[in-house]
């Protein structure tokens, strides 16, 4: 017999089940590793030794420089190896590490309370990490998590220390913590790990982002995680529908495992057809691309059965740069990136950058509200020479590859003409013939409303459903405390789509949103005019196969 506890509990004779949310999907299973939390008392201060404050200025500046050009080494790699977006969080903290306000409150710190520069580390950082954790945004909060992960940084290079913190954990454990800081979780990356549970943690937290890339089940949200999780305990997670069973009795382990057994036949038989052709039931064919943002995130795309690259986010080839790439360190770095993907049509996003995603090389560009100010193409029109090297290096790469470039963050139809001119420009000083064809990234509800008018200076449109739905419901994301509102699959989204559609019905639409990513909304998509999904390389098997069941004409 099932007796509700609590609404996120529910307990059985032999067994508790804990619900929170799932920011990554799977099934797995495991024993805990608790690891706990991050913040904590300020040991008793060291005092200054008789070298005095000179010496400890210096270590802290020995201490910086050292990390600083670690982090940067790091943005580089994790962007090659890994994903490009959680590259941009070690390009911000080596913004961050080289803060003159930073700096000068550490020196304060070290010279009036007379202490060494790891005391002063663990203070300073401290504080902003507490200040970050109280303010209601999940942006900011994250903020508080950068912060730590600096601390430590910091303190570890003061120390000499080299080992890191879970470097003992058992393989194939399910780990159990507070919360993952960035390091953490690239940390994380190529280890043996079973499943990952969290007390705090958004949809878009670095955790997420992680998880999420490498197929690693992961739950946030679990009320009073160390109380009612035992360490060196089985535990059955279900990141499916974010529920954790506690000391599983032997009919909970079976049925368990034949949900295991059925979602692999399901995802062997997908990865079976992956290469052949999506066509619905009546006979639509529908292309499923990729998102790619490195070299390994194309090639998996190719093996996967990818019909072509439907966004490149080319933002990795600016982090971890004092200066950002000319022509021929771009064109390089996309020829690299796709290469496994040269008989594929590839589009090309325009840099997606702004006041929330800073780059090294201008510093930060504080905003009030970065969300709402100078992101994507508002950001380009304001560093022109910025654009015209991407419009160089796209022009010169689509002799070889069949490219198509996409403008993010388009609201007006202005936006447009002042690339397009750019571009026809650039490319009559080539000597081009031809030039890529321009769609226009529908991102906001203005955008969506204006697709009549947007359309007559564009060849295609692609929706980002994670911003168009930030936008329509005046909800980030990533704040908890708004998640409520925060919903893709809304009827007001289906809407938006279907809008468009009717407004611009001889305009190609694609959609390269999560919301492209989740087998029961593609009826709906595909029923809303979405001919051409763009998805993380390792959901391209299952969306066809789902594709392969659904009708376009209900």
């Amino acid at each position: 017999m099932i007796i509700n506890q609590e609404e996120n509990q529910t307990r059985t004779s032999s067994s508790l089940i804990l619900r929170g949310k799932s920011i990554s999907p799977g099934l797995s299973q495991g024993l805990t590793h608790l690891h706990y939390g991050l913040l904590g008392p300020i040991d008793v201060p060291e005092p200054l030794t008789g070298d005095g404050i000179e010496y400890e200025f210096s270590r802290l500046d020995t201490a910086t420089a050292s990390i600083s050009d670690d982090l940067l080494v790091l943005a580089t790699r994790v962007e090659k190896q890994i994903d490009a977006r959680l590259a941009e969080v070690f390009g911000a903290h080596q913004l961050m590490v080289n803060d003159r306000v930073l700096r000068d409150e550490l020196r304060k710190e070290i010279a009036e309370n007379l202490v060494s520069a790891s005391s002063a580390v663990k203070t300073v950082f401290l504080r902003w990490e507490k200040r970050f954790l109280l303010m209601e945004s999940q942006v900011a909060r994250d903020k508080g998590d950068d912060m730590h992960d600096i601390s430590i940084r910091l303190q570890n290079a003061l120390a000499g220390i080299t080992v890191h913190s879970l470097d003992k954990i058992p393989d194939n454990c399910v780990l159990t913590t507070s919360r993952l800081l960035p390091s953490d979780t690239i940390f994380l990356a190529g280890r043996p790990i079973a499943a990952v549970l969290l007390q705090y943690g958004s949809s878009g937290s670095h955790a997420a982002l992680f998880a999420r890339e490498i197929g690693l089940p992961a739950i946030t949200g679990i009320p009073e995680l160390f109380a009612n999780i035992p360490d060196n305990t089985w535990v059955l997670v279900d990141a499916d529908r974010g529920a954790v069973t506690i000391r599983p009795d032997a009919d909970d382990k079976a049925l368990f495992q034949q949900k295991i057994k059925t979602k692999a036949k399901i995802f062997e038989t997908a990865r079976t057809h992956a290469q052949r052709p999506a066509i619905t039931e009546d006979g639509v064919s529908i292309s499923v691309l990729a998102n790619v943002g490195c070299r390994d995130d194309t090639e998996k795309a190719m093996r996967n059965g990818a019909d072509g690259i439907g966004l490149y986010r080319i933002e990795q080839a600016y982090l971890g740069r004092s200066v950002p790439p000319n022509k021929e360190e771009l064109l390089s770095e996309m020829r690299e990136t796709l290469a496994a993907a040269k008989s594929h049509s590839i589009c090309i996003r325009l840099l997606d950058i702004g006041a929330d995603k800073p780059l090294p090389f201008l510093g930060f560009m504080a905003e009030a509200n970065p969300a709402l100010g100078r992101r994507g193409i508002r950001f380009l029109l304001e560093y022109p020479e910025l654009l015209t090297t991407q419009l160089a290096a796209i022009l010169e790469l689509s002799r070889e590859f069949d490219i198509r470039v996409l403008i993010p963050m388009v609201t007006l139809p202005g936006d447009i003409l002042m690339v397009k001119e750019q571009l026809m420009k650039l490319g009559e000083n080539m000597g081009l013939a031809e030039l890529p064809s321009v769609g226009a990234m529908i991102e906001t509800p203005a955008a969506a409303l204006s697709a009549k008018a947007i359309a007559k200076h564009v060849d295609f449109f692609s929706f980002g459903t994670n911003d168009l739905t930030q936008y329509t419901f005046a909800a980030d994301r990533d704040n908890a405390a708004v998640e409520r509102y925060f919903n893709d699959a809304s009827d007001a989204i289906f809407r938006l789509l279907q809008l468009t559609s009717q407004d611009a019905p001889e305009i190609p639409l694609s959609l390269c949103g999560e919301l492209a990513g989740r087998s029961e909304h593609i009826p709906r998509l595909l029923q809303s005019g979405i001919r051409n999904l763009s998805i993380a390389p390792p959901l391209i098997p299952q969306i066809k196969q789902a594709i392969r069941h659904t009708r376009c004409f209900a």
